[in-house]
């Protein structure tokens, strides 16, 4: 699952960068973890949302949400004011409480 999460945010960053900040301005990176999940959070201040492309089969780019879409359990895009985030949910294995001795 790390190696999932590492290529999700490399995914996400790099949109961000290549569609989402305007010159002059930054994005963020959050990642989260709650109880039985992790979830990244990718936000930018550029206009316009993300779309999933279905690129051709020999296009050199196009695939970074479709990738990261298929690798998480969730999947989603936050319209602010100003900007976006993108965000993708991870579920992980919950550990079961010891039973009492």
């Amino acid at each position: 699952m790390v190696q999932d999460i590492k290529l999700c945010v490399s995914e996400l960053a790099t949109n961000a960068l290549l569609h989402g900040v305007p010159p002059g301005r930054e994005f963020s990176v959050g990642i989260h973890r709650g109880e039985g999940l992790v979830r990244l959070e990718v936000r930018d201040s550029g206009p316009g949302l993300p779309v999933v492309r279905q690129p051709d089969n020999d296009a050199c780019s196009g695939r970074g949400l479709h990738l990261v879409r298929e690798l998480a359990d969730g999947f989603g895009i936050d319209d602010h004011v100003v900007g976006k985030t993108v965000w993708l949910v991870f579920k992980t294995p919950t550990t079961p409480e010891p039973a009492p001795s």
